[in-house]
């Protein structure tokens, strides 16, 4: 048997690292929204990471919205045959 190449997320180490960079970034562009000075055009806007707030939510209504069409859209498991 041939064996299998390693990919660089096979790795658990590595993995551990880019959880790591990712959660650090995170934070610090948290951090850094509040000392950004902000001209909304809207009051909602100005509230300190709203941004991240909206994005969050507009995900969860995709995956809630889609997760109801598929009641109306799937087919049967034999529809093509």
């Amino acid at each position: 048997m041939k064996k299998k190449e390693s990919d660089f997320f096979d790795k658990p180490r590595n993995r551990i690292i880019m959880a790591s960079i990712f959660l650090c970034t995170l934070v610090a562009l948290i951090v850094a929204d509040f000392f950004i000075p902000k001209h909304p055009y809207f009051s909602v806007e100005g509230i300190p990471v709203f941004y991240a707030i909206y994005g969050f939510v507009g995900c969860v209504m995709l995956v809630v919205i889609a997760k109801q069409m598929r009641l109306f859209l799937k087919r049967g498991e034999d529809y093509y045959d």
